[in-house]
């Protein structure tokens, strides 16, 4: 029989306000949302964060890029898969599993190119690429239901922010890891045997790492409330609500900026930083590309935020800043293009100690390109997160995202092993880019709301 208020005891009417009282005041939780990002931002520091200082290398590391192309072209084709499968995998398996599984398939990859520096057998690289791109659709499912969600409604730009800043340091560290490993060896083509040990060993932390990530459920905000009230959901449940996505409006209309948004890579790696720099001097670069991620990501987290009043207005904002620092950077890499081609490269490639005032540059370019990167990607996870609250519906979406986005990558990588001249590459990247501005303002403008999102999505499920 329920008891009403006014008949509880003095003693159970305390318990009861015990039990329901916000826990704003404890400065440090574990089941936070602020713990809860900073954590998935260093499994990411560790995973992917260490994968993207490898591919920044360009070639994988190696003197011909042949092997890591196709290997990413394997990474990505896989990814288109399990990138939209992923937030499935997510609803059904939860986030420990679904992300330690993911987590487990970099260390392998990494291992490949050991195994590549001896033997010069692509066969392990591309297969080891291939199951990389079912854990990496696994992992970043996770990551973007947990970004997206987890933090209360008006701060995901800042929590954004947080993990994209946390992750790229993997970046740095990674870059460093080149850098100061092969140092001494500034005429050499392929990095060493203890560069990818070293990568190894930061991806299986990760591995780790993933089982402290907590279940939406058990996470508390300061207010005292949940993040959502997650129930995990059936295969057949997750496969018709992934299928509705690719007739979800919002999501069509997000196509080009996740296609756009890793097509770039293969260019700025391969064809800026592998044919301009020598191999030391590539380390020493990728340390700047991923810390000026870093700023990138704050510098955009706090408009997305704090500029406007209105979450649209900020939305507005957000997308306009990005289209004009684009623009001008895209612009740079256009002049910087007209410098050299694949039948006419430097003679000498840039050293950052030796080559005096030619490298700086290109330097500030390929620094720029990485703080276009951060500035554009979380623009976009502000966007995916401004459309619904629940981590069900985001971390579909998220899914839907990056296998549109990996889609994008696996042509792009096959793009640049066909040897497609580099300015016709630099060319389609900044279009790619430039068509996606305008299609996430009608985005914006139709489905971004300046209340939390409480009403009922094109599938049913509440946002």
């Amino acid at each position: 029989m329920n008891v009403r208020d006014d008949e509880k005891t003095p003693a159970e009417t305390h318990v009861g306000a015990e039990k329901n009282k916000p826990p704003g005041d404890k400065k440090w939780r574990f089941n936070s949302p602020l713990a809860q990002v900073t954590l998935m931002g260093f499994v990411c520091f560790c995973c992917p964060g260490m994968f993207n200082a490898l591919s920044g290398m360009g070639g994988g590391g190696q003197v011909d890029p042949t092997a890591a192309n196709n290997a990413n072209t394997a990474v990505y084709t896989a990814f288109t898969v399990f990138g939209v499968l992923g937030g499935a995998f997510y609803n059904v398996l939860g986030p420990r599993l679904t992300l330690a599984a993911g987590c487990s398939t970099y260390v392998l990859y990494a291992g490949s190119f050991l195994y590549y520096n001896h033997h010069h057998h692509q066969a392990f690289a591309i297969v080891a690429g291939a199951l990389l791109g079912c854990g990496a659709g696994l992992l970043w499912a996770g990551e973007g239901a947990v970004m997206t969600s987890y933090p209360p409604p008006h701060r995901k730009g800042t929590y954004i922010a947080l993990f994209w800043s946390i992750f790229n340091l993997g970046g740095v560290i990674g870059g460093l890891i080149p850098f100061i490993l092969n140092y001494h060896r500034s005429s050499a083509a392929s990095v060493n045997d203890s560069t990818y040990i070293a990568f190894m060993c930061f991806m299986f932390a990760g591995v780790l790492l993933s089982f402290g990530i907590l279940p939406a459920n058990s996470v508390i905000r300061n207010d005292g409330s949940k993040c959502s009230a997650v129930k995990y959901s059936r295969p057949s449940t997750e496969a018709a609500a992934v299928l509705r996505l690719f007739l979800d409006r919002k999501m069509l209309l997000i196509v080009p900026a996740a296609w756009a948004s890793n097509f770039f890579y293969s260019y700025q790696f391969n064809n800026v930083n592998g044919l301009l720099f020598n191999l030391r001097t590539r380390g020493f670069n990728n340390v700047f590309y991923w810390g000026a991620q870093m700023v990138g990501s704050i510098a955009i987290g706090y408009v997305m935020d704090f500029s406007f009043q209105s979450r649209r207005a900020r939305g507005f904002a957000g997308i306009s800043l990005v289209a004009v620092v684009g623009t001008a950077i895209w612009g740079g890499g256009l002049a910087n293009q007209h410098g050299y081609s694949l039948n006419n490269l430097p003679e000498k490639k840039l050293d950052f100690k030796d080559s005096g005032v030619e490298f700086a540059g290109p330097f500030v370019l390929y620094m720029s390109y990485g703080f276009l990167d951060a500035m554009y990607q979380s623009m976009v996870y502000w966007l995916i997160g401004a459309l619904a609250d629940d981590s069900q519906t985001l971390s579909r979406y998220s899914g839907f995202y990056k296998g549109v986005q990996s889609a994008g990558a696996a042509v792009a990588w096959q793009v640049d092993t066909r040897k497609v001249p580099l300015m016709s590459q630099l060319i389609v990247n900044w279009s790619l880019t430039s068509v996606s501005y305008p299609l996430l303002v009608l985005l914006v403008y139709l489905y971004v709301k300046d209340q939390d999102n409480n009403d009922d999505d094109d599938s049913g499920n509440k946002v």
